[in-house]
């Protein structure tokens, strides 16, 4: 059994990028957990030796406790890291006014898979579990499984381990912590009640969570795209033809290559602009300008205009229904990226072209965008399984810049160190992350406000002046 100072446990760990930020903080994952063999192969590649366990883990979860024990014995992992999918969390139906229907939320089985993560919790009693997910982590509805009252996923992994932690939520853009695009997240950090950590936050009346690196109180310190993009220094690419959509020396610096049609859409939209092919209002065909936002085609002369249109069966040319002003739009050059998700090699989402060339965000922009080290190994997930399937790991993965930041934090409080870069433990991003607890739950504030009571008594009773 080797001596591992600060052993690990990630749990849904895609391919294993967020856990980066954290091994680079000090921690070592003994086990990677995925339901996607295909991910779990990517996380192992930039995890060497650590155990994998395939499938499912509603079924799976014993095997981690097993495997983890193999391992380490009776030694408690330092961190239990686990990111729930999100998309029943942000799904469009969560978004149209069903968000506090938990029966609406709870078909969606997904939204649940915070029961495994306190079931190996539970068995390992881990010093520190992080949980990320999307900000609906706190609000979205789903039903109690035993109970059957309506509580959010985050609500119900508190209860289920109120007994032996305490919880710290935090809601934030990681854009203030250097991460170059806009993202906002919520995250869950427990900390065990008879843990050191838990002390050593008490004394010093701090959250586990970094201060902002590139935010002050005078200004933000945002890192502008145009700036990010010339620093990666790749070269350019344009969608018009498969010879120049692709680089030479990078095979994930590449584009899909667009039709004709689509091509002239995104060639309308001044460069730099931040602009939207919903605004292209001059006809490539006879260069008159259309003045009704709604129009297909050319009043002129009738041919199809470049905005994003399409032929319908009767002859006609339509509008394409789409994601209203941020689709088929440029991301803005002097702001950060817009969020990196998992459509980002879809024209059609949120804020998807490049802010200059003629084209999508390449895979691997977006990596680097997402903060993935340059030494991140992809093995041959681009060859076996293809452009979009990499893409979902990039826009599923947790930027290890924050990580990293976040991990430095919990190795000084699991070393019993007072962390002099740790948020003060009012602070607004923990204030705002609070849930409506039912009667019966507590907040982590308020649980350090009793210890301090409970510190300050003691004092008094043991003091020559209190007996």
């Amino acid at each position: 059994m080797s001596s591992v100072r600060f052993r690990a446990v990630s749990l849904f760990s895609n391919c294993g990028a967020g856990d980066v930020g954290y091994r680079q903080a000090g921690f070592r994952f003994d086990v990677l957990a995925e339901i996607d063999a295909r991910r779990l192969q990517v996380a192992t590649l930039n995890h060497p030796g650590a155990a994998e366990v395939p499938g499912d883990l509603r079924k799976t979860w014993p095997s981690v406790v097993e495997r983890y024990r193999e391992r380490a014995g009776a030694t408690a992992p330092s961190i239990l890291a686990a990111c729930p999918p999100c998309q029943g969390m942000s799904s469009v139906r969560a978004k149209r006014g069903l968000a506090e229907d938990p029966d609406a939320g709870s078909r969606d089985g997904r939204n649940l898979l915070v029961v495994p993560i306190a079931n190996v919790a539970q068995a390992l009693r881990p010093r520190v579990i992080v949980v990320e997910n999307v900000p609906a982590f706190f609000s979205r509805q789903v039903r109690h499984p035993r109970t059957g009252d309506g509580v959010t996923a985050a609500q119900l992994l508190a209860e289920l381990l109120k007994r032996d932690y305490v919880v710290f939520p935090f809601l934030t853009d990681l854009v203030d912590y250097g991460v170059p695009q806009t993202r906002r997240r919520a995250f869950l950090t427990f900390v065990r009640r008879d843990d050191v950590a838990f002390v050593t936050l008490v004394n010093a009346a701090r959250a586990p969570y970094p201060r902002p690196t590139h935010i002050t109180p005078a200004r933000r310190r945002h890192l502008r795209l145009r700036e990010v993009l010339k620093r990666f220094g790749l070269p350019k690419l344009d969608a018009s033809s498969a010879s120049k959509a692709r680089g030479k020396h990078r095979r994930l610096h590449s584009v899909p290559v667009w039709t004709e049609a689509r091509y002239a859409w995104v060639a309308a939209i001044p460069s730099g602009s931040g602009g939207s092919a919903w605004d292209n209002d001059c006809c490539g065909a006879c260069g008159s300008l259309a003045e009704d936002a709604e129009r297909a085609t050319c009043g002129r002369c009738a041919a199809p205009l470049p905005r994003p249109v399409f032929k319908a069966r009767n002859g006609r040319w339509r509008l394409i229904h789409g994601f209203g002003s941020s689709s088929y739009r440029r991301m803005a050059p002097d702001l950060p990226a817009a969020t990196i998700t998992t459509a980002s090699g879809h024209i059609g989402s949120s804020r998807t072209i490049h802010p200059f060339e003629n084209r999508l965000l390449s895979p691997l922009e977006c990596a680097w965008l997402q903060t993935f080290p340059r030494g991140f190994r992809w093995g041959r997930a681009l060859d076996d399984w293809g452009h979009t399937f990499v893409r979902d790991l990039i826009g599923e993965a947790v930027p290890p810049r924050f990580t990293e930041l976040h991990g430095r934090i919990l190795v000084q409080l699991l070393s019993g160190v007072q962390p002099a870069t740790a948020l003060k433990a009012d602070n607004r991003r923990c204030m705002r992350g609070r849930f409506n607890f039912e009667q019966g739950y507590s907040l982590a504030f308020e649980e350090v406000e009793r210890w301090h009571r409970h510190e300050r008594a003691a004092a008094a009773v043991s003091s020559p002046r209190g007996r």
